[in-house]
């Protein structure tokens, strides 16, 4: 399952919801170490690269920043 489709399951939203949209136009975005790692390779690597899919490093990368993320989230909620 795609990280769209678990959100828009998650959510309880119809297949066809402009929130997904709403939520990348407003800037936001949502991932999980797959698609953060390879985010972290196509801007790191980029397209001159000499491999197409992310390495070990870039998936650590992408479990250490979405970490950090999820601990700044944390710490800008309200109690």
């Amino acid at each position: 399952m795609s990280v769209r489709e678990s959100l828009v399951q998650a959510m309880h939203l119809p297949p066809d919801s402009d929130t997904i949209k709403w939520l990348h136009e407003g800037g936001l975005a949502v991932a999980n170490v797959d698609t953060m790692s390879q985010a972290i390779h196509d801007v790191y690597c980029g397209a001159t690269a000499d491999h197409n899919h992310p390495s070990v490093k870039d998936r650590a990368q992408a479990h250490q920043m979405l970490e950090a993320l999820h601990t700044a989230a944390s710490a800008d909620a309200p109690a």
